[in-house]
């Protein structure tokens, strides 16, 4: 054993429900025509998203365009905040419990959990995932359970580094983290094209992972967050009476671009990007990966693993680089040297130095 932390294995999982297609069709309806909706039609074929999913089930009207199966978007309708909490309380733990299956957590690996970490920005209720992870699994009622919130996509990196301080300090301890978002649920009915653009990105998505001190899967070697200045006002997300708002600013791909030019040395704590193998940048969008491709002069399949989660699944928020990091995971040999990275409200970058065991 030793005191480094290591994410020994990770599973991820979806809801059953591909949304991409019909979100587009649908949206499309809410924008005026011309101008705005030919350019939103435009920026979709420019996503490079092809799939993402959701609980929210899209039926097809007879000519009468898009519904979804349990009519929680209805024109002219759209849910309250209650409302949809109200559905994220009801498929939330079914997600949770398929990603926790897939990890398949052994009788002796549940006698052994000390601790549960889970992140969400997309829905609250309490008694909440923690106990729900709790039963599910049959772990022990004392398990120490701590829930992030409200932190968006690079949450899963500072559960990682909540994980390692457990791990470091305890290195018995067997940490299980779970970062779960339904961002499907908080689409907004509104004519603004930038607003309907983000919700272009989002989808639903699950990660659970267990960190541990035993010397297998990807070795933690250390964290760094950094601050992009006067940004705080480029990515917001706050709630509101028809769901949680989210604000993402048109000048997030510029801004990161401009940051990775000036601190991409701080970054890889001043080891050369050639020596980087691996890199699990959290796809928040085709134009945010290309800013950090070009603002950190990388080549043009470094980012190979985050633009194909991006394909197949969208933006998820918290669970996506985790998403990454299981394909990283799989390809890795002993040795090589990852980074990962994910961005959030701030702007900030919170990323990982990390290495295949």
């Amino acid at each position: 054993m030793t005191n480094t932390g290591f994410i020994n294995r990770i599973a991820t999982a979806v809801p059953p429900h591909d949304v991409h297609r019909a979100f587009v069709d649908f949206a499309e309806t809410m924008l005026p025509e011309g101008t705005t909706r030919n350019l939103f039609k435009r920026m979709a074929r420019l996503a490079a998203i092809d799939h993402r999913y959701s609980f929210v089930e899209p039926v097809k009207t007879n000519g009468e365009g898009w519904q979804d199966a349990e009519n929680i978007y209805v024109p002219g309708s759209f849910p309250s905040t209650a409302r949809r909490m109200q559905v994220f309380e009801k498929f939330a733990p079914k997600l949770a419990g398929c990603a926790l299956n897939k990890l398949a957590v052994t009788e002796e690996e549940r006698r052994a959990v000390t601790h549960v970490i889970v992140t969400s920005c997309t829905g609250l209720y309490a008694p909440g995932l923690d106990f729900d992870i709790v039963r599910h699994l049959g772990l022990s009622p004392s398990v120490e359970r701590t829930m992030i919130g409200f932190m968006g996509c690079y949450a899963a990196v500072n559960a990682l580094k909540s994980a390692n301080y457990i791990v470091r300090a305890q290195p018995d301890a067997k940490v299980l983290v779970l970062n779960l978002e339904l961002c499907s649920l908080h689409f907004q009915e509104t004519t603004e094209l930038e607003q309907v653009l983000s919700f272009l990105l989002f989808a639903d998505g699950c990660s659970a992972s267990l960190v541990s001190a035993e010397p297998t899967g990807l070795a933690i070697d250390s964290f760094l967050a950094v601050g992009l200045p006067d940004s705080s006002d480029l990515i917001t997300w706050r709630i509101g009476d028809g769901g949680f708002d989210m604000h993402l600013s048109g000048k997030v791909p510029g801004e990161i671009r401009r940051a990775m030019k000036d601190v991409g040395s701080v970054v890889t704590r001043g080891r050369d990007r050639q020596e980087i193998d691996l890199w699990a940048v959290h796809p928040g969008g085709r134009t945010i990966l290309d800013a950090v491709e070009q603002g950190l002069e990388l080549p043009s399949d470094a980012l190979r693993f985050s633009r194909d989660i991006l394909s197949r699944f969208g933006n998820m928020s918290s669970a996506t680089v985790m998403f990454v990091l299981q394909k990283v995971m799989a390809e890795a040999q002993a040795g090589q040297q990852g980074c990962a990275m994910s961005f959030g409200p701030g702007v900030t970058a919170e990323t990982m130095l990390f290495h295949a065991a």
